[in-house]
Protein backbone atom coordinates (compact mmCIF):
# COMPACT_ATOMS: atom_id res chain seq x y z
CA UNK A 1 0.00 0.00 0.00
CA UNK A 2 1.49 3.30 -0.83
CA UNK A 3 1.57 6.10 1.88
CA UNK A 4 0.41 9.10 1.77
CA UNK A 5 2.28 12.83 2.57
CA UNK A 6 0.67 14.59 4.95
CA UNK A 7 -0.39 16.92 2.56
CA UNK A 8 -2.46 13.99 0.71
CA UNK A 9 -4.12 13.02 4.27
CA UNK A 10 -4.87 16.72 5.03
CA UNK A 11 -6.52 16.50 1.14
CA UNK A 12 -8.51 13.26 1.78
CA UNK A 13 -9.61 14.61 5.29
CA UNK A 14 -10.96 17.44 3.96
CA UNK A 15 -12.62 15.70 1.53
CA UNK A 16 -14.25 13.24 3.74
CA UNK A 17 -15.31 16.36 5.73
CA UNK A 18 -17.17 17.79 2.30
CA UNK A 19 -18.55 14.37 1.75
CA UNK A 20 -20.30 14.15 5.23
CA UNK A 21 -21.52 17.73 5.36
CA UNK A 22 -22.95 16.77 1.82
CA UNK A 23 -24.60 13.48 2.05
CA UNK A 24 -24.76 13.21 5.62
CA UNK A 25 -25.62 16.71 6.91
CA UNK A 26 -27.75 17.70 3.98
CA UNK A 27 -25.83 20.94 2.83
CA UNK A 28 -25.40 22.67 0.17
CA UNK A 29 -22.05 23.01 -1.65
CA UNK A 30 -22.62 26.89 -1.06
CA UNK A 31 -23.06 26.00 2.84
CA UNK A 32 -19.99 23.76 2.87
CA UNK A 33 -17.68 26.61 1.30
CA UNK A 34 -18.63 28.54 3.64
CA UNK A 35 -18.74 26.04 7.21
CA UNK A 36 -14.92 24.89 5.92
CA UNK A 37 -13.81 28.62 4.37
CA UNK A 38 -12.81 27.66 0.66
CA UNK A 39 -14.60 28.64 -2.23
CA UNK A 40 -17.71 27.06 -3.88
CA UNK A 41 -15.46 25.47 -6.72
CA UNK A 42 -12.73 24.03 -3.78
CA UNK A 43 -16.30 22.69 -1.99
CA UNK A 44 -17.31 20.59 -5.41
CA UNK A 45 -13.88 19.24 -5.87
CA UNK A 46 -13.74 18.15 -2.40
CA UNK A 47 -17.72 16.71 -2.38
CA UNK A 48 -16.79 15.05 -5.47
CA UNK A 49 -12.71 13.80 -4.56
CA UNK A 50 -14.88 11.98 -1.66
CA UNK A 51 -17.06 10.34 -3.99
CA UNK A 52 -13.92 9.50 -6.46
CA UNK A 53 -11.91 7.74 -3.51
CA UNK A 54 -14.18 5.74 -2.54
CA UNK A 55 -15.02 7.85 0.99
CA UNK A 56 -18.96 7.98 0.40
CA UNK A 57 -20.67 4.71 0.20
CA UNK A 58 -24.04 6.14 1.28
CA UNK A 59 -22.48 6.48 4.67
CA UNK A 60 -19.06 8.39 5.13
CA UNK A 61 -16.43 5.16 5.58
CA UNK A 62 -13.54 7.78 5.72
CA UNK A 63 -11.57 7.40 8.91
CA UNK A 64 -10.73 11.17 9.87
CA UNK A 65 -7.37 11.61 11.64
CA UNK A 66 -8.79 13.70 14.09
CA UNK A 67 -11.43 11.72 14.73
CA UNK A 68 -9.35 8.20 15.23
CA UNK A 69 -7.04 10.36 17.80
CA UNK A 70 -10.07 11.68 19.63
CA UNK A 71 -11.84 8.21 19.56
CA UNK A 72 -8.30 6.30 20.87
CA UNK A 73 -7.61 9.43 23.35
CA UNK A 74 -11.18 8.28 24.92
CA UNK A 75 -10.62 4.67 25.08
CA UNK A 76 -6.94 4.95 26.94
CA UNK A 77 -8.47 7.72 29.57
CA UNK A 78 -11.75 5.99 30.17
CA UNK A 79 -11.20 2.27 29.66
CA UNK A 80 -13.30 1.54 27.07
CA UNK A 81 -13.22 -1.39 25.01
CA UNK A 82 -14.20 0.69 21.85
CA UNK A 83 -14.98 4.02 21.01
CA UNK A 84 -16.40 5.82 17.71
CA UNK A 85 -16.50 9.52 17.11
CA UNK A 86 -18.31 10.88 13.88
CA UNK A 87 -17.52 14.13 12.97
CA UNK A 88 -19.18 17.67 13.94
CA UNK A 89 -20.72 20.25 11.69
CA UNK A 90 -18.52 23.13 12.63
CA UNK A 91 -21.11 25.61 13.37
CA UNK A 92 -23.42 22.98 14.94
CA UNK A 93 -21.11 21.27 17.32
CA UNK A 94 -24.17 19.87 19.48
CA UNK A 95 -26.16 18.20 16.55
CA UNK A 96 -26.55 14.45 17.03
CA UNK A 97 -26.18 14.43 12.90
CA UNK A 98 -23.88 10.87 12.09
CA UNK A 99 -24.43 9.43 15.28
CA UNK A 100 -27.63 7.36 13.96
CA UNK A 101 -25.87 6.45 10.85
CA UNK A 102 -22.45 5.29 12.94
CA UNK A 103 -24.91 3.46 15.42
CA UNK A 104 -26.49 1.79 12.54
CA UNK A 105 -23.19 0.50 11.08
CA UNK A 106 -22.40 -0.98 14.61
CA UNK A 107 -25.75 -2.65 15.12
CA UNK A 108 -25.49 -4.09 11.36
CA UNK A 109 -21.59 -5.42 12.02
CA UNK A 110 -23.33 -7.68 15.12
CA UNK A 111 -26.83 -8.48 12.82
CA UNK A 112 -24.37 -9.98 9.97
CA UNK A 113 -23.13 -12.81 12.18
CA UNK A 114 -24.18 -16.38 10.88
CA UNK A 115 -24.24 -17.42 14.86
CA UNK A 116 -27.20 -16.61 16.69
CA UNK A 117 -26.96 -13.92 18.84
CA UNK A 118 -29.51 -11.91 21.71
CA UNK A 119 -29.31 -8.00 20.78
CA UNK A 120 -30.92 -5.83 24.14
CA UNK A 121 -31.89 -2.24 23.05
CA UNK A 122 -32.98 -0.01 25.07
CA UNK A 123 -34.89 3.31 23.78
CA UNK A 124 -35.09 6.69 23.29
CA UNK A 125 -34.59 9.17 20.17
CA UNK A 126 -30.93 8.57 18.78
CA UNK A 127 -31.56 4.58 18.87
CA UNK A 128 -34.98 5.16 17.04
CA UNK A 129 -32.99 7.08 14.80
CA UNK A 130 -30.09 4.04 14.66
CA UNK A 131 -32.94 1.81 14.06
CA UNK A 132 -34.26 3.65 10.82
CA UNK A 133 -30.97 3.79 9.34
CA UNK A 134 -30.62 -0.25 8.99
CA UNK A 135 -30.97 -1.26 6.17
CA UNK A 136 -33.82 -4.33 5.84
CA UNK A 137 -31.83 -7.73 6.46
CA UNK A 138 -32.74 -11.41 6.90
CA UNK A 139 -31.72 -12.84 10.39
CA UNK A 140 -34.11 -14.75 11.67
CA UNK A 141 -31.37 -16.27 14.06
CA UNK A 142 -31.13 -13.26 15.98
CA UNK A 143 -33.29 -12.37 19.28
CA UNK A 144 -34.20 -8.77 20.02
CA UNK A 145 -34.98 -8.11 23.20
CA UNK A 146 -36.01 -4.67 24.90
CA UNK A 147 -33.87 -3.58 28.31
CA UNK A 148 -37.06 -1.94 29.99
CA UNK A 149 -40.84 -0.83 29.26
CA UNK A 150 -42.06 1.97 27.36
CA UNK A 151 -44.76 2.96 29.48
CA UNK A 152 -45.30 5.98 31.51
CA UNK A 153 -47.52 6.07 34.94
CA UNK A 154 -50.76 6.90 32.94
CA UNK A 155 -50.75 3.95 30.72
CA UNK A 156 -49.17 6.28 27.57
CA UNK A 157 -46.41 4.63 25.33
CA UNK A 158 -43.30 5.93 24.70
CA UNK A 159 -42.95 7.41 20.57
CA UNK A 160 -38.91 5.97 21.07
CA UNK A 161 -39.42 2.10 21.73
CA UNK A 162 -37.34 0.32 19.29
CA UNK A 163 -37.42 -3.47 19.64
CA UNK A 164 -40.60 -3.76 17.24
CA UNK A 165 -39.25 -1.69 14.78
CA UNK A 166 -36.15 -3.26 14.78
CA UNK A 167 -37.64 -6.52 14.39
CA UNK A 168 -38.84 -4.82 11.50
CA UNK A 169 -35.91 -4.83 9.65
CA UNK A 170 -34.08 -7.96 10.71
CA UNK A 171 -37.33 -10.49 10.71
CA UNK A 172 -35.60 -11.63 14.14
CA UNK A 173 -37.82 -12.97 16.81
CA UNK A 174 -38.24 -9.78 19.18
CA UNK A 175 -39.45 -9.56 23.07
CA UNK A 176 -41.12 -6.41 24.33
CA UNK A 177 -41.06 -5.49 27.81
CA UNK A 178 -44.81 -4.90 28.30
CA UNK A 179 -44.01 -3.03 31.55
CA UNK A 180 -43.94 0.92 33.09
CA UNK A 181 -40.52 2.31 33.00
CA UNK A 182 -41.19 3.24 36.76
CA UNK A 183 -44.03 1.42 38.80
CA UNK A 184 -45.76 2.93 41.42
CA UNK A 185 -43.55 1.24 44.38
CA UNK A 186 -40.72 -1.21 44.91
CA UNK A 187 -43.35 -3.99 46.08
CA UNK A 188 -45.21 -3.47 42.37
CA UNK A 189 -42.18 -3.76 40.22
CA UNK A 190 -40.97 -7.13 42.39
CA UNK A 191 -45.13 -8.50 41.41
CA UNK A 192 -44.18 -7.47 37.75
CA UNK A 193 -40.57 -8.93 37.60
CA UNK A 194 -42.36 -11.95 39.31
CA UNK A 195 -44.37 -12.69 36.09
CA UNK A 196 -43.07 -15.65 34.08
CA UNK A 197 -42.81 -14.00 30.77
CA UNK A 198 -41.31 -10.66 32.24
CA UNK A 199 -38.53 -12.93 33.96
CA UNK A 200 -37.66 -14.81 30.63
CA UNK A 201 -37.44 -11.51 29.14
CA UNK A 202 -34.73 -10.18 32.29
CA UNK A 203 -32.44 -12.77 31.55
CA UNK A 204 -32.42 -13.14 27.92
CA UNK A 205 -31.66 -9.11 28.33
CA UNK A 206 -29.28 -9.46 31.30
CA UNK A 207 -26.75 -12.40 29.24
CA UNK A 208 -27.50 -10.59 25.92
CA UNK A 209 -24.57 -10.66 23.16
CA UNK A 210 -24.07 -7.21 22.64
CA UNK A 211 -26.32 -4.20 24.37
CA UNK A 212 -27.49 -0.58 22.71
CA UNK A 213 -28.11 1.94 25.39
CA UNK A 214 -28.84 5.92 25.00
CA UNK A 215 -27.40 8.29 27.65
CA UNK A 216 -30.00 10.93 28.90
CA UNK A 217 -29.29 13.70 30.83
CA UNK A 218 -31.16 14.94 34.02
CA UNK A 219 -31.24 18.94 33.25
CA UNK A 220 -34.08 20.96 31.75
CA UNK A 221 -34.34 18.96 28.84
CA UNK A 222 -33.99 15.74 31.18
CA UNK A 223 -36.32 12.62 28.48
CA UNK A 224 -37.25 10.73 31.96
CA UNK A 225 -39.24 13.92 32.89
CA UNK A 226 -40.01 15.42 29.02
CA UNK A 227 -41.67 12.28 28.44
CA UNK A 228 -43.53 12.02 31.21
CA UNK A 229 -41.74 9.22 33.19
CA UNK A 230 -40.86 11.57 36.26
CA UNK A 231 -42.82 14.94 37.08
CA UNK A 232 -40.89 18.36 37.93
CA UNK A 233 -40.42 17.24 41.36
CA UNK A 234 -38.79 13.88 41.35
CA UNK A 235 -36.39 15.51 39.00
CA UNK A 236 -35.63 18.09 41.56
CA UNK A 237 -34.74 15.68 44.27
CA UNK A 238 -32.59 13.76 41.90
CA UNK A 239 -30.46 16.83 40.63
CA UNK A 240 -30.46 17.90 44.99
CA UNK A 241 -28.68 14.32 45.25
CA UNK A 242 -26.53 14.74 42.64
CA UNK A 243 -27.51 12.77 40.01
CA UNK A 244 -26.39 13.93 36.08
CA UNK A 245 -27.25 11.25 33.97
CA UNK A 246 -29.74 7.94 33.44
CA UNK A 247 -29.35 5.00 31.34
CA UNK A 248 -32.51 2.33 30.76
CA UNK A 249 -33.51 5.01 33.29
CA UNK A 250 -30.70 4.07 36.21
CA UNK A 251 -29.89 7.35 37.60
CA UNK A 252 -25.90 7.95 38.12
CA UNK A 253 -23.83 10.84 39.90
CA UNK A 254 -21.32 12.60 37.81
CA UNK A 255 -18.82 10.28 38.90
CA UNK A 256 -21.01 6.96 37.58
CA UNK A 257 -22.15 6.11 40.68
CA UNK A 258 -25.39 4.67 40.82
CA UNK A 259 -27.80 7.00 43.33
CA UNK A 260 -29.60 5.80 46.40
CA UNK A 261 -32.69 6.79 45.36
CA UNK A 262 -36.73 6.33 44.66
CA UNK A 263 -35.79 6.22 41.18
CA UNK A 264 -33.09 3.14 41.15
CA UNK A 265 -35.59 1.49 43.75
CA UNK A 266 -38.27 1.59 41.47
CA UNK A 267 -36.87 1.37 37.88
CA UNK A 268 -37.80 -1.89 36.60
CA UNK A 269 -35.14 -1.81 33.54
CA UNK A 270 -32.64 -4.45 33.32
CA UNK A 271 -29.11 -3.48 34.97
CA UNK A 272 -26.20 -2.73 32.93
CA UNK A 273 -23.08 -4.84 34.00
CA UNK A 274 -20.09 -5.37 31.81
CA UNK A 275 -17.73 -8.45 31.49
CA UNK A 276 -15.14 -9.54 29.38
CA UNK A 277 -17.46 -11.43 27.10
CA UNK A 278 -20.74 -9.06 26.67
CA UNK A 279 -20.54 -5.30 24.84
CA UNK A 280 -22.72 -2.48 26.00
CA UNK A 281 -22.59 0.38 23.36
CA UNK A 282 -23.69 3.90 24.36
CA UNK A 283 -24.45 6.30 21.77
CA UNK A 284 -24.63 10.00 22.30
CA UNK A 285 -23.35 13.68 21.34
CA UNK A 286 -24.09 17.51 22.36
CA UNK A 287 -23.23 20.11 24.89
CA UNK A 288 -26.45 19.17 27.13
CA UNK A 289 -25.33 15.26 27.37
CA UNK A 290 -21.61 16.35 27.62
CA UNK A 291 -21.88 15.54 32.13
CA UNK A 292 -23.75 12.81 31.37
CA UNK A 293 -22.24 10.76 29.00
CA UNK A 294 -18.80 11.49 31.47
CA UNK A 295 -20.16 10.11 34.48
CA UNK A 296 -21.63 6.80 32.00
CA UNK A 297 -18.11 6.53 30.32
CA UNK A 298 -16.82 6.53 34.56
CA UNK A 299 -19.16 3.86 35.20
CA UNK A 300 -18.94 0.15 34.88
CA UNK A 301 -22.05 0.51 32.80
CA UNK A 302 -20.60 0.87 29.69
CA UNK A 303 -17.98 -0.93 27.24
CA UNK A 304 -18.21 1.43 24.37
CA UNK A 305 -19.12 4.59 23.16
CA UNK A 306 -20.25 7.03 20.02
CA UNK A 307 -20.25 10.00 19.74
CA UNK A 308 -18.89 12.79 17.59
CA UNK A 309 -16.01 15.61 17.18
CA UNK A 310 -17.13 17.97 19.75
CA UNK A 311 -18.65 16.34 22.35
CA UNK A 312 -15.28 14.10 22.73
CA UNK A 313 -13.37 17.54 23.05
CA UNK A 314 -15.43 18.43 25.80
CA UNK A 315 -15.10 15.20 27.50
CA UNK A 316 -11.54 15.56 27.18
CA UNK A 317 -11.23 18.93 28.46
CA UNK A 318 -12.60 17.69 31.67
CA UNK A 319 -10.25 17.05 35.05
Amino acid sequence: MVKLSNTEIRKLDDAARAGWLYYVGGKTQDEIAKKLNVSRQSAQRMVALSVSQGLIKVRLDHPIAKCMDLAEKLKSRFGLDSCEVVPSDPSEPSSTLGLAQAGAAEIERHLKSEQPKVVAMGTGRVLRACVDELRTVDCPQHKIVAMLGNMALDGSASPYDVVVRMAEHTNAKHYPMPLPVLPRSIEEKEQLHAQQNITGNLKLAKDADVTFVGIGSLGEKSPLHIDGFIDAQELTELQDLGAIGEMISWVFDKNGKLLDCTVNQRVASTPLKTNANKQIYAIAAGEEKVLAILGAVRSNMISGLITNEYTAERLLSID
